[in-house]
C-alpha cells in the first residue's frame, strides 16, 4: 500500500510500504542502521533528492537500478550517495562537555607513565569535524602547546561530512558558544569574501587525520592500540547484535588503560562483558 501517492498527497513520487522496507533492508546491510517506522517521512525526503539527481521517476525503479549497479558514475558512487543521504550527522563543538576534562586528565597520566610514546585517539564518527577538533583543542590545552604529542584518527561512513571536516571551515554561528580564548587560539576569522566564516588553525588541522570507514566493514584499516576511542551517539542507530559486534572489535584496539567514550543515551554494560563503567558514559576494560 502506498505511503505517498501523487494523487492523494501531491508529492512528487509514489512511496510504498514495500519501498520503505527495501530501503530499511539495504541501509541495514550497508551501514548497520536500523530505521524505525517513524523514519518513513525522513527516508522519502532524503531519497527523493537522489531520484531527482538520477532522473528516475519512482522509488522502486531507483532501488532496482541501485541494486543492479545500473546507475551512471563510478562503481559504488550511488551506493555512497544513498548511504550519505540516510546518515544522520548531529554534532557540535564540545558536545557532552563532561567528557573532555576526563580525556585531558587521562592523556596527561598516560604521558607521565609512557613519556616517550605519543598518544593515539580514534574518533569513530567524526561527522563534520566538531568532535575530533574538540578532542584536538583539549589536547592542546592539556599540554599547553599547539603541537601536543597526540595523533587523532577521525573516521566516518559519510564522505560528504568528511569533506567538510577536512576543510575545517564553519559558519561563525557554529563557534559562538566557545569561550573567547578558545576562539582566538584555535580559529581564524574570515575576511572579505570569507566574512562570517571561521577556519581551524593549521596546527589544529594537522593533529587530525580524516578517513572514510564503515564500522560494519569486514576489515578496518586502523592501527591500534588506542589510548581513547570516541563512539558517541552512534550505537543508538544499531540493533543489539550490531552493537555487540562493533564493541567486540573495539576491545582489541584499546590499550589496557584506554577509555571508551559513549553518548549520553547509550549504555554498553548490557552489550559487552569486556567493559566496565569508569564515569558518566565513559568505559574502561574490565
Amino acid at each position: 500500500m502506498p505511503l505517498h501517492t501523487k494523487q492523494e498527497t501531491g508529492k512528487e513520487f509514489e512511496f510504498t510500504r514495500a519501498d520503505f522496507e527495501r530501503v530499511r533492508g539495504l541501509i541495514y546491510q550497508r551501514a548497520g542502521i536500523s530505521l524505525a517506522d517513524s523514519k518513513q517521512e525522513m527516508v522519502y525526503s532524503r531519497l527523493a533528492r537522489r531520484l531527482r539527481a538520477t532522473g528516475i521517476e519512482s522509488f522502486s525503479r531507483y532501488l532496482d537500478a541501485l541494486e543492479a549497479g545500473r546507475l551512471s558514475g563510478p562503481a559504488g558512487q550511488e551506493w555512497e550517495a544513498f548511504t550519505n543521504a540516510l546518515t544522520t550527522n548531529l554534532t557540535s563543538f564540545f558536545r557532552e562537555a563532561h567528557h573532555f576534562p576526563l580525556l585531558a586528565e587521562h592523556a596527561l597520566k598516560a604521558r607521565r607513565q609512557h613519556p616517550g610514546t605519543p598518544l593515539t585517539i580514534w574518533c569513530s564518527a567524526s561527522s563534520t569535524g566538531e568532535e575530533p577538533y574538540s578532542i584536538a583543542m583539549t589536547m592542546c590545552e592539556a599540554f599547553d602547546t599547539l603541537t601536543p604529542p597526540v595523533s587523532i584518527i577521525a573516521t566516518d561512513i559519510d564522505t560528504n561530512v568528511l569533506a567538510t571536516a577536512g576543510a575545517g571551515v564553519y559558519p561563525i554561528e557554529r563557534v559562538e558558544k566557545l569561550e573567547a580564548g578558545r576562539l582566538r587560539r584555535f580559529f581564524l576569522k574570515g575576511k572579505g569574501a570569507q566574512e562570517g566564516l571561521v577556519r581551524v588553525r593549521p596546527e589544529l588541522r594537522n593533529l587530525v587525520t580524516f578517513r572514510q570507514l564503515n564500522l560494519l566493514a569486514d576489515g578496518w584499516d586502523l592501527r591500534g592500540p588506542f589510548d581513547a576511542i570516541f563512539c558517541r551517539n552512534v550505537m543508538i542507530y544499531f540493533d543489539k547484535a550490531t552493537q555487540r559486534k562493533i564493541l567486540s572489535r573495539f576491545v582489541p584496539l584499546m590499550k589496557p588503560e584506554a577509555l571508551l567514550f559513549a553518548g549520553h543515551s547509550e549504555n554498553f554494560l548490557y552489550v559487552s562483558d569486556s567493559l566496565r563503567l569508569r564515569g558518566k558514559t565513559v568505559y574502561e576494560l574490565s
